[in-house]
């Protein structure tokens, strides 16, 4: 970060500090936004489990154990959806607008949304993980390696959360934003999240095996069920995974703080 300090005003980190515990208070008093973000996970976690997962076949791994991995992953990816309508928002109500004014690095502003609402992706990821095992889910490759794996989720949450600032930021309006966010449900569907890539088309399955979600659930996947889990160990798909996550996060914060300078 190029400016660390304002002329006369307090630190990047000092203020990012600031204006996450605004965006984390928030959070605490719209506990709907927390309460919308559980109930979506524990649909898709009971449609799924009991209601689909009779009738999938997932090789040797049974169907609870492989559907979780990549059911924590779309939890991050949609957590981080109501990113793009709080920034939006701000925006719209002047809250930004009033930071500006202050003697404050003018991207604190944004490192502290994004780590207020990674907190929260946090928060659902962990109860979501939590009921999982009340579901049937279990770890096969030793808890060290599974809690690496929700570490990565909440990474990768990290990493989206990004992405839809900088879609809010683009939009600039509430209701615009929303509508976007939904541009996350072809990653979470067209993947193999819920189903084998092998089940796909051959112009589909190109498309999901390479896509970030799959690449980012494969490795939770084989964090808790092992290498024998996937074809490649556990090195090839954190590896792809960190990749993955990095890039997002580099395209992302650059058009989101080139985007807030301009605004």
């Amino acid at each position: 970060m190029a400016v660390t300090r304002a002329p006369g005003g307090v630190g990047f980190w000092a203020a990012a500090w600031v204006v996450s515990q605004r965006g984390i208070r928030r959070t605490l008093r719209t506990p709907q936004i927390i309460v919308m973000g559980l109930v979506q996970s524990v649909a898709f976690l009971l449609i799924f489990r009991y209601v689909f997962g009779g009738a999938i076949g997932t090789g040797g791994v049974g169907y609870v154990d492989y559907m979780i991995p990549g059911l924590l992953t779309v939890s991050g990816l949609f957590a981080g959806m109501s990113a793009a309508v709080a920034v939006a928002e701000d925006l719209a109500s002047g809250y930004v607008d009033r930071l500006r004014s202050l003697p404050m690095p003018r991207t604190a502003a944004l490192a502290g949304q994004v780590a207020a609402d990674t907190v929260r992706v946090a928060l659902i990821l962990t109860v979501s993980a939590a009921l999982a095992f009340a579901v049937g889910f279990r770890v096969h490759a030793g808890w060290g390696p599974a809690l690496a794996g929700l570490g990565l989720c909440v990474l990768f949450g990290f990493a989206f959360v990004w992405m839809f600032v900088a879609l809010g930021l683009l939009t600039a309006n509430p209701q615009a934003a929303q509508g976007v966010g939904f541009l996350a449900l072809p990653l979470s569907f067209v993947s193999g999240a819920y189903v084998p890539v092998e089940t796909m088309p051959g112009w589909l399955r190109g498309f999901a095996e390479h896509q970030p979600v799959t690449v980012m659930m494969d490795s939770v996947r084989v964090l808790t069920q092992g290498d024998a889990a996937l074809a490649h160990g556990t090195g090839y798909y954190v590896w792809r995974a960190l990749a993955w996550t990095t890039a997002i996060v580099l395209a992302s914060a650059t058009v989101a703080v080139t985007r807030f300078r301009k605004t």
